[in-house]
């Protein structure tokens, strides 16, 4: 995904040379509409399992210290293969990766609905990001070279990151409004599979070869030290000084140093390391990791939550989670109205610290038995969000050269989503581990809030060393 976004912040003769003798006429319209009909279905397919966790741990046997793989698996595909997605898409065709990807996604949600244990239904997901990744990272591409004037890119990009939002809010409601969890991924792999029959005529290829190879190394051990701090984050409810958990931590810090050696040898590689010596750019990373950390682990595990403690149906619980996403979505929209007047660090900061006041008028909502003491916590968390996604972007942009602009936005995306990963993991450690569960909500609410803290205090501090 956001390799290609650089093309979209390049000059002319960049674009131009993004077009090759082997390109093909694009059609703006349909390429416009495929991609971001097939990036909704995608997002839909990321958040449908917010609000059936509980339905589906049951159909699965899942106990309670295992369901954070439910969750984790497509952000976990995501994160492993998003920086390597887009060089695939520039080498070997954008087209020929999107269809890939989509068909991919269409017959892994599918075959989700027909699994029937924990570990089949994870892989399931996990093969689901990977796809996502594939889809998410060549539909931009395609995009940049059907619009090539920078007024059409950026009409064409808006209505794509809308379709990215209303992707992430109608996911929910369409998971709880089917009658089971496993018609619903039937009808969202149908719905990919459609849109990839639809674009094999469609669409128009379009490559940017760069030279070298694809970092398969790189991504190989970056996906395995992520499976181990995930699995070790799981299994540490039953005890953190346990051999297993201390051993998977060991494997995964091992498994890093591995990356950084593969990285630092290869030629094309996932993530220039000498970017980690710039204070913007650590900020950019820092702001995506404490997203996923704080935001993303506790908004993705707090459906479920409801529907045990408040037996909250399925639907009803999406509806509520509609008034946090609902407002994300808008405040994001209305976010460029602050460039040039409100830096984008500023923004995080503010965004994470309305995130912290969110989840701490939260505290006591679980064992209240009213879904309306959550209400006050969903519209600041909702503009918290808001701000949090509108401002991301555009830093990860300005806290790279130009030229390096598609390693800092993957770079930062990739952080958010392994924080998606261990915060779901460790909000589910905590929610569960304390015997009671409102007790242990309030638990995971106070880690919330705290990590949110320190989000909005690393990237201030950033900033100031930055000057």
């Amino acid at each position: 995904m956001t390799r290609l976004t650089r093309l979209d912040s390049v000059t002319t003769p960049a674009a131009v040379r993004d077009a090759t003798p082997r390109d093909a006429p694009a059609r703006p319209r349909a390429t416009l509409a495929l991609t971001s009909a097939a990036t909704a279905v995608a997002l839909m397919t990321y958040t449908a399992p917010m609000v059936t966790l509980p339905d589906t741990a049951a159909a699965l046997h899942t106990p309670l210290s295992a369901q954070a793989w439910l969750l984790n698996g497509t952000p976990l595909g995501l994160a492993a293969l998003l920086l390597v997605a887009g060089s695939l898409a520039d080498d070997y065709g954008r087209r020929r990766l999107f269809l890939a990807g989509t068909l991919a996604l269409g017959l892994t949600t599918a075959l989700g609905a027909f699994t029937t244990s924990t570990w089949q239904f994870t892989l399931a997901r996990i093969a689901q990001g990977a796809a996502s990744a594939a889809l998410l990272a060549s539909s931009l591409g395609l995009i940049v070279h059907a619009f090539p004037s920078p007024r059409g890119r950026l009409h064409a990009t808006g209505v794509w990151g809308a379709f990215v939002s209303g992707g992430i809010a109608v996911g929910p409601l369409l998971a709880g409004a089917l009658p089971n969890w496993r018609i619903a991924y039937g009808v969202l792999g149908a719905a990919a599979l459609v849109v990839a029959a639809l674009g094999t005529r469609a669409l128009a290829e379009s490559r940017a070869p760069r030279g070298g190879r694809p970092d398969v190394l790189g991504a190989l051990t970056f996906g395995l030290a992520l499976v181990a701090l995930v699995a070790a984050l799981t299994l540490g409810r039953d005890g953190w000084l346990r051999t297993p958990v201390g051993l998977l931590l060991a494997a995964a810090v091992v498994l890093v140093a591995v990356f950084v050696a593969v990285e630092r040898r290869t030629g094309t590689p996932m993530i220039d390391l000498g970017l980690l010596r710039h204070a913007p750019f650590l900020a950019s990373s820092a702001g995506g990791l404490f997203t996923g950390l704080a935001v993303i682990g506790m908004f993705s595990f707090l459906p479920a939550l409801l529907q045990q403690a408040l037996r909250l149906s399925p639907l009803a619980t999406a509806w509520l989670f509609l008034l946090w996403s609902g407002l994300s979505f808008a405040v994001a929209l209305q976010v460029k109205h602050l460039a040039g007047r409100v830096a984008p660090r500023t923004q995080l900061a503010l965004g994470f610290a309305l995130h912290t006041v969110a989840v701490v008028t939260m505290l006591g909502a679980i064992g209240s038995g009213s879904w309306t003491r959550l209400l006050p916590g969903m519209i600041v968390g909702g503009i918290g969000s808001g701000l949090l996604n509108g401002a991301l972007p555009l830093l990860a942009v300005e806290s790279v050269p130009p030229e390096r602009a598609a390693m800092g936005s993957g770079a930062q995306q990739t952080f958010r989503y392994i924080g998606s990963c261990a915060g779901v993991a460790l909000t589910i450690a905590l929610a569960t581990s304390a015997g009671d569960i409102a007790r242990g909500a309030n638990v995971a609410l106070l880690v919330s809030a705290g990590l949110a803290a320190v989000g909005a205090a690393s990237v201030l501090g950033l900033r100031e060393r930055a000057r």
